[in-house]
């Protein structure tokens, strides 16, 4: 597929309809985003569509070349020929006003999206993960575009659910609890759902004989995963005291591992909750500290290298807690906002462990924590499977069907 040619032609074919099918579909994967982390909740399906769809013809588009780097690297689809690498640019002058823009709004993923609109009329699809991408369904001559969300995460944080999700046009989720909580809320319509799994395990090798060993020693090792929204972040007002006690610990192994957009920004600002923190710099002494494995954002940071390794989790409002629990293990959590957490659904992930508003009750929770656990096991893993359906076929498999059901593609004659 050479899309550079069609950059100004749309399909002519009209999805769903009869007679129609034989004509390749043109499926665009778009990776519009500062970082690498929601990669993996989509590329699995990549190679499940062009394996399983042989009319369907996939292009990806990202906005840097780091992120298409991470898609080869997640999908394996760099060498099919009916794959299409495409780097989406905005105008030069641009950047300076984005970089200013972008500390209190995503004006860049916007800009990518209007400064390309042309490179999105030759495409019947476009599969996302975030919800910027809605954007394009305001521009004139993409209304034959249909926009299918691969939701990213499994959190419960009401972020996750808005009434905006009804402008996709099919969202596919990981579980029945995304899935009930939408109907019920009424943002869905169960026509617009389908239910597939968790495509990022499917891209991530998980096998506790390939657990991750960082350190050289057998002390507990303790994930420290801080979330950058401001109102609900412990790191900004306890960060640095659980660091500290870790520091003066030599009982624990600790991976101080964050949300990877935490220490890209300095600036964070919530518009959910109208707040702003600034972010501090880590002192080099965590750095330098050989119990202690820091990482603000690598490779290892997105792909559940340390929700494996660890055997405990601290943390807040990060849906990783989930990708944790793929094991079930210990888990602490911080309350740094005095939330009224008990009975909101918004929070039920802080049901998997012990919830504490000050880092003095830290010690006890970690000496506790294999003892304790047996109570909060039980909860962990019934939430588990409601949040992530599993199945024999893989979830990546499971939403290309969904997606070719959708857009009316023929599966090929092989048997898969």
């Amino acid at each position: 597929m050479n899309i550079a040619a069609d950059l100004s032609t749309t399909s002519s074919c009209q999805l769903g309809e009869v007679g129609e099918t034989s004509k390749p579909r043109r499926i665009a994967f778009l990776y519009n985003h500062e970082a690498g982390h929601q990669v993996r909740h989509s590329a699995a399906v990549i190679p499940q569509l062009l394996r399983r769809y042989p009319s369907a013809e996939i292009t990806i588009l990202a906005t840097s070349d780091s992120l298409l780097d991470i898609v080869r690297e997640a999908s394996g689809a760099n060498p099919e020929p009916r794959v299409s690498f495409v780097k989406l640019k905005i105008p030069a002058w641009h950047k300076p006003f984005a970089k200013i823009a972008d500390t209190v709004l995503p004006f860049s993923r916007i800009d990518h999206l209007y400064s390309n609109r042309s490179i999105f009329k030759a495409f019947d699809a476009l599969i996302v993960t975030e919800g910027t991408s809605l954007f394009l369904k305001k521009m004139k001559g993409l209304e034959h575009l249909k926009i299918i969300r691969i939701d990213h995460g499994g959190g419960d944080r009401s972020i996750g659910f808005q009434p905006s999700f009804a402008g996709n046009d099919l969202v596919l989720l990981p579980g029945a609890k995304q899935r009930d909580r939408y109907l019920d809320l009424g943002y869905l319509r169960n026509e617009q759902i389908s239910v597939v799994g968790y495509p990022k395990f499917d891209a991530v090798k998980i096998s506790s004989a390939e657990r991750p060993r960082l350190f050289s020693d057998d002390k507990p090792v303790v994930l420290y995963n801080p979330h950058p929204e401001p109102h609900l972040s412990s790191w900004y007002s306890m960060g640095l005291e659980v660091l500290e006690y870790f520091y003066n610990s030599k009982d624990y192994n600790l991976i101080f591992a964050p949300h990877v957009m935490l220490f890209l920004r300095r600036i964070h600002i919530s518009s959910e909750w109208f707040a702003v923190r600034l972010r501090r710099d880590l002192p080099q002494k965590y750095f330098n500290c050989p119990h202690i494995h820091v990482d603000t954002g690598s490779a290892a940071s997105l792909d559940m290298t340390y929700t494996l390794a660890a055997d405990i989790y601290i943390g807040d409002a990060s849906s990783q807690i989930y990708e944790f629990l793929v094991r079930p293990r210990p888990c602490v959590l911080l309350n740094s906002h005095r939330a009224k957490w008990h009975g909101d659904p918004n929070y039920t992930f802080w049901n998997f462990g012990p919830v504490i508003d000050r880092v003095a009750d830290l010690d006890t929770c970690l000496r506790n924590a294999e003892s304790d656990h047996a109570k909060y096991r039980p909860i962990q893993e019934e939430k588990f499977k409601d949040t992530f359906d599993q199945q024999p076929s893989p979830a990546s498999a499971r939403a290309a069907d969904a997606i070719a059901k959708f857009l009316n593609i023929p599966m090929g004659s092989k048997d898969f």
